[in-house]
């Protein structure tokens, strides 16, 4: 075989390669039969974790980034990838990908309140968003990427609401973060659970500093009245 025609054949190779590459979002690598979830497993809508446990479900772009910031933060027992707000039941990211289902990629975030308190955990959350973009937070484009806050706890309405009143005095545009009850919460495939941890180098649209930045934060006495 000449040089010329391994030389195209090289080339040919390479172009593949690159059209097989994602361009962004919560694509990257595939899910088999043993990352789906089992058949046997109810779709997650438990609203708190124990008597010391509050929940909150945010979302804000890919949920691998979201998921990895507020595993971050001291005081967060749990940070689960999911679906939520949609109007199919049990979607899967084949599903949820296409932007016809309604949902969000969502992190639920369970943690101790009397450590992490809400106005503090959403304050960490909205340094890693676009308070002002629609159904966009960086390179992931399309509804299921839109920034919301679904609360499980009706308690949790005013906070919610102060809190984003107080981030809209920082903004000339509309904050356009949903703010809303939980409808639905469906967790994800385990392929995208913890997928930050299992893969440092993966995707994510959130700047890694970010990270550091909310493992090393604390939480000032206004956070805890807020929250009252």
């Amino acid at each position: 075989m000449g040089r010329r025609c391994r030389s195209v054949i090289w080339v040919l190779a390479m172009t593949v390669l690159v059209l097989a590459l994602p361009l962004s979002g919560c694509t990257s690598g595939s899910t088999t039969d043993t990352d789906q979830r089992s058949v046997d497993e109810p779709a997650q809508m438990s609203t708190t974790g124990g008597e010391d446990v509050a929940t909150i479900y945010l979302a804000g772009g890919c949920f691998w980034g979201v998921e990895k910031l507020m595993s971050s933060i001291n005081g967060v027992i749990d940070a689960e990838s999911g679906y939520a707000q949609g109007h199919t039941e049990s979607p899967y990211y084949q599903d949820v990908v296409t932007g016809e289902t309604g949902h969000a990629e969502t992190v639920k975030v369970e943690y101790d309140p009397s450590v992490a308190p809400l106005p503090f955990i959403l304050e960490i959350y909205y340094q890693a968003i676009d308070p002002t973009s629609v159904n966009r937070q960086g390179n992931d484009v399309g509804s299921q990427y839109r920034a919301g806050i679904y609360y499980s706890d009706p308690t949790d309405a005013g906070i919610v609401e102060r809190s984003l009143a107080e981030l809209q005095e920082h903004y000339d545009e509309p904050i356009t973060v949903e703010a809303e009850p939980l409808t639905s919460f469906t967790t994800a495939e385990g392929f995208h659970q913890d997928y930050l941890e299992k893969n440092p180098g993966g995707y994510c649209h959130i700047d890694i500093k970010l990270f550091e930045e909310a493992a090393a934060a604390v939480p000032d006495p206004s956070h805890f009245t807020e929250a009252e």
